[in-house]
């Protein structure tokens, strides 16, 4: 039977974090980039501070930019949550399924450091032999993944 471990709540939470940030800063600086030059605006000072002779300065420019690369970043940021929400950890009979182009094998694995391990958080790290016989270590955490405890267990059963 396979245990899965999904991507954790914490690591979805930060991303949804730093999205909304992104798009409430865009919206301060497009504010006043943009819609300060208007006389209901009730930034109108900032407008007239940092527009002289009709030639925006370099606070206005900065203003008139990042709306646009914050955006950009919000976008990005949402498309990388989209594409991790699937995104497992797989235990099954025999490896260890990071994704889908790194797998571990139980019969690779030399030993498994769970000194920082506590089944609410933390982290272990796995030593593996690759396919070239290089020893790697492989840190796997709870704040990227959630149901670790469990993932270990079957680790540590699989390996002795």
């Amino acid at each position: 039977m396979a245990i899965e471990a999904p991507i954790s709540k914490y690591k979805k939470t930060n991303f949804k974090i730093y999205i909304a940030a992104c798009i409430i800063f865009a919206v301060v600086f497009a504010y006043d980039g943009y819609l300060s030059k208007y006389e209901w605006s009730r930034r109108r000072s900032f407008y007239e501070k940092h527009i002289k002779d009709g030639r925006p300065d370099a606070t206005m420019i900065f203003n008139q930019i990042t709306p646009i690369l914050l955006a950009a970043a919000a976008i990005g940021l949402g498309a990388r949550l989209w594409a991790l929400k699937d995104k497992t950890l797989v235990a099954d009979e025999s490896e260890l399924m990071i994704s889908n182009r790194e797998k571990i094998s139980y019969d690779s694995i030399q030993k498994i450091e769970k000194t920082h391990f506590d089944p609410t958080r933390g982290y272990f790290i796995v030593t593996y032999k690759n396919k070239d016989g290089n020893e790697v270590n492989r840190k796997i955490s709870s704040k990227i993944y959630d149901n670790l405890a469990a993932i270990l267990e079957k680790l540590v059963a699989k390996i002795s």
